[in-house]
């Protein structure tokens, strides 16, 4: 089918108490093997590029391979522009037909953030396009952005920033960090909950990758209702590949690309599982 936006798919796991598993792909391997997952599980999904990713690609090759495999599925799939760096690369994000974008402003002060946020959702609502936003620092590094230490969300901030900005999702911080763990990471759930009694739109958790599973259920059981899931698919995908090219007779790209797609589909399944958004598309 088309790709479609992020809005209904959120909406129902927010009165569903599950989570979309969303995704990361660098390659169009990678947006093979998380559709054909989500096939397999009768899930929606979301597929997400990072800038780093799309400076690698640009907008336009992603969305292009994107919506070529959506066309074949059965399952509604939704292009989200993940940590989007500036108004400029949302916009042409929106041009280039993504169908839910992200604006980060979390490294900025507070106003600072609410006014980029606000000013992509009007924009990306005028377009009937859903807009995520982050508030607080989520730890670890996501393309240029490196938080040194987390900064959670303050619930009272989380209340005013959605009602000032409009935007229809929010990331919260809580403790996780993106990248690999070094430790234990120590999740401030209660946080989460309490942010939940006072924001009514979807939210989202940001560097899952790592996580337990329980950690992860337990998050979607006080409100979350987006999953973020990237190093870790990447880390499933280079495995794969450097596996199979340990057999010098292999210089084939469709062979370790093969390896990479089987890889990547078995961990997106498992993580759509303790998301609980299996069986639940229409």
């Amino acid at each position: 089918m088309p790709l479609v936006t992020s809005k209904e798919m959120l909406l129902k796991a927010q009165q569903g108490g599950y989570a979309v598993g969303a995704f990361n792909a660098e390659n169009m391997e990678m947006v093979k093997a998380i559709i054909q997952a989500a096939e397999e599980l009768k899930a929606p999904v979301m597929i997400q590029t990072t800038p780093s990713t799309i400076k690698y690609g640009t907008l336009e090759t992603y969305q292009a391979i994107v919506a070529a495999e959506a066309a074949k599925a059965s399952v509604p799939v939704c292009l989200h522009l993940d940590h989007g760096s500036s108004f400029d690369l949302a916009m042409k994000a929106l041009k280039a037909g993504y169908t839910s974008v992200m604006i980060d402003g979390s490294k900025l002060e507070y106003e600072g953030n609410i006014e980029v946020s606000k000013k992509v959702a009007d924009v990306a609502a005028s377009m009937g396009i859903p807009c995520e936003a982050e508030l607080g620092k989520v730890g670890g590094k996501e393309d240029d952005l490196v938080a040194v230490a987390d900064t959670n969300t303050d619930p009272r901030e989380a209340r005013e920033f959605v009602e000032r900005t409009g935007v229809t999702s929010l990331a919260v911080a809580i403790g996780t960090a993106h990248g690999f763990y070094v430790g234990t990471p120590v999740l401030d759930k209660e946080r989460l909950s309490e942010i939940r009694e006072v924001v009514d739109i979807p939210l989202v958790l940001h560097g899952a990758s790592g996580l337990s599973d329980e950690d992860v259920m337990d998050c979607v059981k006080r409100g979350i209702c987006k999953v973020n899931f990237a190093t870790e698919l990447r880390a499933a995908y280079s495995k794969a590949v450097r596996e199979t090219l340990e057999d010098e007779k292999v210089f084939d790209p469709k062979a370790y690309g093969k390896a990479g797609i089987a890889a990547v589909r078995e961990l997106v399944m498992a993580r759509m599982k303790v998301c609980g958004c299996d069986g639940k598309a229409e």
